[in-house]
């Protein structure tokens, strides 16, 4: 089955009792039991539900995973995976990591002794080089948020197997439409499903794919056991997204990939941060291994002020913390997605104050250039 088949017909597909094509929103939190114990596949929804089960086959089916898993917001599903681990582990993060997963990693699951370390995995050699006899996982995202760093799954694959550790992709940049890290050699992969599979700005929501009995056991315990779990309303509303998802990356990717050669002549714009160039460091392994771009781009107008002004007089792009929805979206990592980050440590990683980031979406992309260049020369 193909992609663009697979977003509409993977999973389970309809409700064979009624003929319905969509799956119903089963609204229950209990349900009868022929007998004690004896249930008929459900017996609460905190466990299990048909409208969330249906769409945790559907990206299960779209990663190539053996279960998939549903929760309340990409930062749920986070945690539960860091979850599965012990007290004293020891995890390599890549270092310019969501600011919401490095606030939960620096100041929440600290407090339950799981231990980090934040490295550029761009350079499998750093990873390596962070690998102590407690190391128990390596998390990575790629393309990065925001400066769409690009680490090399296979090769981290490679050295995860060899120091036997559990592999964790978050693949929401990419979706499951232009990238499978499973495929490579990825054992988790995370999406905040609030961005592209969504991709309406009208749910939150997080998923997990795993690729074994013993991974789906643990995370399931966790979810089970701490709650955080997707309702069918919002498991529907995702299921509803992920069958345009083709379509939308498709034109997004096309977007995208006119407005950076836009970008590209301003002389105002440095610094741009775009998988699809041949000049982005990474993007001859991004290309091997992903089959898009995507629609975000991070660049730099210089300062905060200027960074600002662009911000408030753009009117096609909406000034929001998020991504990856029909409509085109614009923020400062410095002062929004990434402000829990320590300003050191932004100076660091290259997250400077004049540092932009877009989220390319759906509109006339005539409409987006004339829109841009007015803000930034107003």
């Amino acid at each position: 089955m193909r992609k663009k088949t697979q977003l509409i017909h993977g999973g389970i597909t309809g409700d064979e009792k009624t003929g319905a094509v969509s799956v119903p929103i089963y609204q229950v939190s209990t349900y009868a039991q022929d007998g004690v114990g004896q249930h008929r596949g459900y017996e609460y929804s905190r466990t299990g539900n048909p409208t969330r089960f249906a769409l945790e086959e559907l990206i299960k089916d779209l990663e190539g995973g053996h279960r998939g898993f549903a929760f309340g917001s990409g930062m749920a599903a986070i945690t539960a995976v860091l979850m599965t681990f012990n007290h004293g582990d020891h995890i390599i993060f890549t270092d310019d990591v969501y600011g919401g997963t490095y606030r939960l990693v620096s100041k929440v699951i600290n407090r339950f002794g799981l231990e980090a370390s934040f490295v550029d995995t761009s350079d499998t050699a750093n990873i390596e080089a962070a690998v102590t006899d407690r190391t128990k996982a390596v998390y990575v995202e790629t393309p990065t948020n925001p400066l769409l760093k690009i680490t090399d799954l296979n090769q981290t694959a490679e050295l995860a197997k060899k120091h036997d550790l559990t592999f964790i992709v978050d693949n929401t940049f990419s979706t499951p439409y232009w990238q499978n890290p499973l495929e490579h050699g990825a054992d988790i992969v995370l999406h905040s499903a609030t961005k592209y599979l969504g991709g309406h700005s009208d749910v939150v929501a997080g998923l997990v794919v795993v690729n074994s009995e013993q991974l789906a056991e643990d995370v399931h315990f966790v979810l089970n056991s701490s709650g955080g779990i997707l309702g069918p309303q919002d498991s529907w509303l995702l299921m509803r997204g992920i069958k345009t998802l083709g379509i939308r990356m498709e034109e997004i990717e096309e977007n995208t990939r006119q407005f950076v050669e836009f970008l590209q002549e301003l002389p105002e714009v440095t610094d741009i941060y775009y998988p699809g160039l041949p000049s982005h460091n990474g993007h001859d392994v991004h290309t091997k291994q992903a089959g898009g771009n995507g629609g975000m781009i991070s660049f730099d107008v210089g300062t905060a002020e200027k960074a600002d002004k662009v911000l408030r007089h753009v009117n096609y792009f909406t000034l929001a913390e998020s991504l990856g929805a029909v409509e085109s979206l614009i923020s400062v990592p410095a002062q929004m997605t990434h402000a829990s980050i320590p300003e050191d440590r932004r100076a660091e990683l290259g997250i400077t104050e004049g540092l932009v980031r877009v989220s390319i979406g759906l509109e006339d992309i005539e409409d987006l250039k004339e829109d841009f260049l007015q803000a930034l020369r107003k």
